[in-house]
């Protein structure tokens, strides 16, 4: 198995918002090679899909700029056809906005709101969060993924630096303030990164992950169960991410740690630590780090794309997911085709 992968996003994009787009798009990346897309179904509160949840809950049933249509849809028969793997990427995960307080979903439902322990909803980076250690917010987006699990006819489904997560400054609701009192007889400690209440936390969204994985593959037991989460240990202390347990208790079939770094030298350094740390052998064939070919105005060129590529089939590691789509077509497809001439110049199966 080679995972040869790359994100389809709807913000600086367009290729999600029409079907000759996505047809086109899709025959591109299997031209260069590609095997799997891991299209956007959840952002900015909303879906690219036609939701009933989210119908029933918010009164919304798909994002506004995809209204009479079904992007998720239309990738699923455009990626099929030309033989690409299609695996939803849930990016929002368990954030409710940016930048706008919560937005219609804490507007709709504000005891859903993340609490820090000021008594504040937990905002971060600019994002506003829904409390991911409550039983109530996991239903809601658990039934989100089960939606689409039964309705599509897709190869997995995807959780990243947002699913499972929470800022380790969320916890401090009511709810879970006395689960932890009731299992420990005293107050949850001030200080968000205490490691054992850290760590508390991530067991509670490591339990979130065993069971998304158990009602996903009781529908569909052949789909994937794929993360991209944060690098560790940065992930635990920031967003309470454990993903060495997520291997180790063997929750995920493929884990995409985003091995964001602007320069070939970060990257073979994070590679490393990876594959001399915190894998086992028997894990190794499950990693397939998130590569940033493109952010803002940073591009990567093609001989550090190519190096990063090299230097994870040196390690070990068969595979990689590229952010973000519009990076491969920048410079007339330069990346694509460095890609298209070099690794991926022979097909690979996922």
């Amino acid at each position: 198995m080679e995972v040869r992968g790359v994100w389809l996003t709807s913000t600086d994009s367009r290729v999600l918002y029409s079907r000759p787009a996505i047809a086109q798009a899709m025959e591109f990346l299997a031209d260069t090679g590609f095997n799997v897309v891991f299209p956007v179904v959840w952002n900015k509160g909303v879906t690219m899909y036609r939701s009933q949840v989210m119908s029933q809950n918010f009164g919304v049933e798909i994002d506004f700029y995809a209204r009479g249509r079904d992007p998720l849809a239309e990738v699923i028969e455009e990626a099929h056809r030309v033989g690409l793997k299609v695996i939803p990427w849930f990016e929002y995960g368990f954030a409710s906005s940016y930048q706008q307080n919560g937005g219609r979903i804490l507007t709709r439902k504000p005891h859903w709101a993340a609490i820090d322990a000021r008594g504040n909803m937990v905002v971060k980076n600019g994002f506003e969060w829904m409390n991911a250690l409550d039983p109530e917010v996991q239903n809601f987006i658990l039934s989100l993924i089960l939606e689409v699990v039964r309705k599509y006819d897709i190869d997995g489904i995807q959780g990243d630096d947002r699913m499972p997560a929470l800022p380790s400054e969320g916890g401090y609701d009511q709810k879970t303030v006395q689960r932890y009192i009731d299992e420990f007889g005293r107050q949850p400690p001030l200080y968000h990164k205490d490691s054992q209440w850290l760590q508390w936390r991530a067991n509670i969204l490591t339990e979130f992950l065993a069971r998304l994985r158990r009602e996903v593959k009781a529908i569909k037991p052949n789909l994937l169960i794929s993360m991209a989460p944060s690098v560790y240990s940065w992930g635990l202390n920031e967003y309470l991410q454990d993903y060495i347990a997520w291997i180790d208790r063997d929750l995920v079939d493929m884990i995409h740690p985003q091995l964001y770094r602007r320069n070939f030298w970060s990257y073979k350094g994070l590679v490393d630590k990876l594959v001399d740390v915190q894998f086992r052998d028997w894990q190794l064939p499950k990693l397939s780090p998130g590569l940033l070919v493109r952010v803002g105005s940073y591009h990567i060129s093609p001989d550090d794309l190519l190096k990063a590529i090299d230097y994870n089939r040196y390690r070990g590691v068969r595979g990689e997911v590229c952010f973000f789509y519009e990076g491969l077509r920048q410079n007339n497809d330069a990346l694509a085709n460095a890609l298209k001439r070099g690794p991926y110049a022979s097909p690979a199966r996922l």
